[in-house]
């Protein structure tokens, strides 16, 4: 397996002389994020950052993400114009090395949490969601602030998005997923990419909008689509592992061949849809990790990890889930379970 660690660029407060300190990191994972979602990214930009990485002894192989602009996903009057923009970022990261793409088909969010900093019993704080908290709000109130929610929209564009959003089924969105992969896809592997989506987070649908990456029988159905190497799957055991339906070692062992990207990363959860995001070691949460490593091992894995979420401790102070030194944590934790998994295989 490559390690790799999220890197937010210049200004992220984790620097690359930090980063490649870690052992056996390979690179690091990241983006423009200076263009809007849609736009073509400048080459300067991307040669900038692979510059940045290299000067650091890292390599710049995975982006995360290239964002799907929400017309893409609402089949918006826009969304041909768009998916041309999207095809042509794939066209310049491909000449500058880039192998994966990780990206998301959520509506109007990334990701959401009801707390960025939740106090666990040793003093720590991590990222958390309580599902009674979040059914209770009003996404068209205009008052909505959660983590992982788009604030860069007023209050009436929110509002009219939401609605739009809303109309849609599951079946629409499917729709629109099947025309951005048969687009997009033969210029992913034009273009020596593997396209790698990441899984709704939460995996349930919140709102009353539409989530469709949410379980074995869906990607099951994603890769259908376009049965291709370079349509594959981010295998985020966080997202996935935060639903009980979800049995995330099952889901390496079967999707392990169309797994370029791997999140590695622990949460508690209970049945109520309650979960917050617990240190990676396998007996700190909810998820056998080891038993996904092993998995994805026994088929020959060779794609990108990296620790994904961690928490904030030894008083760091820092963009909350993406301080240094428990994804750090996270990454030695990483490289004894491939290592322990390899050897035991041979």
């Amino acid at each position: 397996m490559k390690l790799s660690f999220r890197w937010y660029g210049p200004d992220d407060a984790v620097p690359l002389k930090f980063i490649r300190q870690i052992p056996n990191m390979h690179g690091i994972v990241t983006a423009v994020y200076d263009t809007p979602p849609g736009e073509v990214w400048p080459r300067e930009s991307i040669q900038s950052l692979k510059q940045q990485a290299q000067e650091n002894g890292l390599a710049f192989e995975v982006v995360e993400s290239v964002p799907v602009h929400e017309e893409i996903k609402l089949g918006g009057s826009d969304a041909p114009r768009l998916l041309e923009n999207y095809c042509e970022n794939l066209r310049r990261l491909g000449e500058a090395g880039v192998k994966v793409v990780c990206y998301n088909f959520m509506p109007v969010f990334d990701w959401l949490r009801s707390d960025l900093n939740f106090a666990l019993p040793d003093g720590s704080t991590a990222l958390s969601y309580q599902n009674q908290t979040v059914q209770q709000m009003d996404p068209t109130s205009g008052s909505l602030s959660l983590p992982g929610w788009d604030e860069s929209y007023g209050k009436e564009e929110m509002k009219r998005l939401i609605q739009r959003w809303q109309m849609l089924t599951e079946e629409d969105l499917w729709r629109n997923l099947e025309i951005f992969l048969r687009t997009v896809v033969p210029v992913a592997e034009e273009s020596g990419i593997k396209m790698a989506i990441h899984p709704d987070d939460p995996p349930w649908s919140l709102f009353g909008l539409p989530r469709i990456i949410t379980c074995a029988e869906n990607v099951r159905r994603l890769f259908s689509i376009v049965d291709s190497p370079s349509n594959g799957l981010t295998l985020c055991t966080g997202s996935f592992g935060a639903g009980a339906h979800n049995d995330v070692v099952k889901m390496a062992d079967e999707f392990a061949g169309r797994i370029p990207f791997v999140h590695l990363r622990n949460v508690w959860r209970d049945e109520e849809k309650n979960f917050y995001e617990a240190p990676h070691p396998s007996s700190c949460g909810s998820l056998d990790l080891y038993g996904v490593v092993k998995a994805l091992v026994k088929h020959g894995f060779d794609g990108w990890v990296r620790p994904d979420h961690g928490r904030m401790i030894w008083d760091e102070q820092g963009r909350p889930g993406y301080g240094l030194y428990d994804r750090a944590l996270g990454a030695a934790y990483i490289n004894g379970l491939f290592e322990a998994a390899e050897k035991e295989l041979q």
